[in-house]
């Protein structure tokens, strides 16, 4: 989280002093234990906010128009709330002007705004920067209008957004923990009815430790959405044994292998891993109730081969994060977390290893591709809010 009296004074040299003065927002990004590309087939995940994310200062105006400035990249933009756009254009305003106008036509009417966003959560690193995003601005923009905010609805309307303005055909995972995430807390998000369930984390000595390969991804250009489509297909073809399923969410493990005949290749695959992972997340959820880190652990590695043989969207620095980690005394599991085909891993540590497995994985990896991958420990963070001070 940045430091909000140096953003406020970025603020008032951008748009100029404000009376009233300009309020802080908060919203954090994620990392996901275990539940990958099961949120858009209706299934279960279960991921953690993190601590760092997306900061906002913010002060209303009396037109429509959004000015907004990004202190990352040094960059302006201003929207219309008036004039429609139609997003797409590849760049960061789309996340912002496409939840503008979802938060206006779908929760409430909201005025213009000037904004300063700034973010320490790494972009392309899989840890949702852009849900960050897009869920701060709803929250500053529906407070600053003076709504009660439906955190459940400001989700949907930044995944409506990053349909629509971005391109990417995202599920719900990761604006429903961004908005709604408790601290110390994993979030077990049912993805069709969108309740969720706090499951507490590990109280004792164990770190959930994320590992940036430093390889970029981008979800709107990588074969995303043609997963997406292959799933559809596999539903599709299932239908003429199971009629009354409507997404892989609904179709067990031992149905799966009674009626795999139907389904060609890769169709097959990629149906085997959303049905298997389904049931590993709810496993997972299980094992971390009851404090087995050991089953966690095994749920983690389990997950990642699947990922990587069935569903195809790892890539040789994921494969190479995990197999090094899982190799150190110490670690539980470890499994690619996001998207795919770049981004970051994530592992359960023994604290008192925490140094040593780093310190490993670190020098290993560099030495194989050349680069150093960053880490970051988190225990839970809080979902979107408003800032003191």
């Amino acid at each position: 989280m940045r430091d909000t009296a140096n953003l406020r004074s970025r603020f008032h040299a951008r748009f100029g002093a404000r009376t009233p003065a300009p309020r802080a927002f908060f919203a954090p990004g994620r990392v996901n234990l275990i539940g990958e590309h099961t949120d858009y087939n209706d299934g279960f995940v279960l991921p953690v906010a993190l601590e760092l994310g997306i900061t906002l200062i913010a002060a209303p105006r009396d037109d429509r128009r959004i000015r907004v400035y990004s202190q990352d990249l040094d960059q302006t933009a201003e929207i219309d709330l008036d004039r429609p756009g139609t997003g797409n254009s590849g760049q960061w305003v789309d996340y912002i002007e496409g939840v503008a106008h979802m938060v206006d036509a779908r929760i409430q009417r909201i005025r213009g705004a000037d904004l300063l966003v700034a973010g320490d959560v790494p972009w392309g690193a899989g840890l949702s920067s852009s849900a960050a995003l897009e869920i701060g601005t709803g929250f500053a923009l529906l407070s600053l209008a003076g709504a009660t905010v439906d955190r459940v609805a400001l989700a949907l309307a930044g995944q409506a957004a990053e349909h629509t303005f971005v391109g990417t055909r995202c599920g719900i995972m990761d604006q429903r923990v961004s908005a709604c995430a408790r601290a110390g807390s994993a979030l077990l998000v049912d993805c069709r009815s969108l309740a969720a369930e706090a499951v507490p984390l590990p109280s004792g000595p164990v770190a959930i430790l994320v590992t940036d390969t430093r390889k970029k991804h981008a979800l709107a250009t990588s074969e995303y959405n043609t997963r997406r489509a292959e799933c559809e297909r596999g539903v599709a073809l299932l239908q003429s044994a199971l009629p009354d399923i409507r997404a892989l969410r609904d179709v067990t493990e031992a149905a799966f292998a009674e009626h795999a005949s139907l389904l060609p290749e890769p169709i097959l695959r990629r149906v085997r891993h959303v049905v298997t992972e389904n049931a590993r997340t709810q496993s997972a959820a299980d094992a971390l109730r009851l404090g087995d880190i050991a089953a966690v652990g095994a749920s983690f590695l389990a997950s990642h081969r699947s990922l990587q043989h069935d569903y195809e969207v790892s890539c040789p620095e994921l494969d190479a994060l995990v197999d090094l980690a899982v190799a150190q005394p110490g670690v539980y599991g470890a499994r690619m977390t996001g998207g795919g085909f770049g981004g970051s891993t994530v592992s359960l540590v023994d604290e008192s290893a925490l140094d040593a497995v780093m310190a490993a994985v670190r020098d290993a990896y560099q030495r194989r591709f050349g680069v150093e991958p960053s880490f970051l420990v988190t225990r839970g963070g809080a979902g979107a809010r408003e800032l003191d001070g």
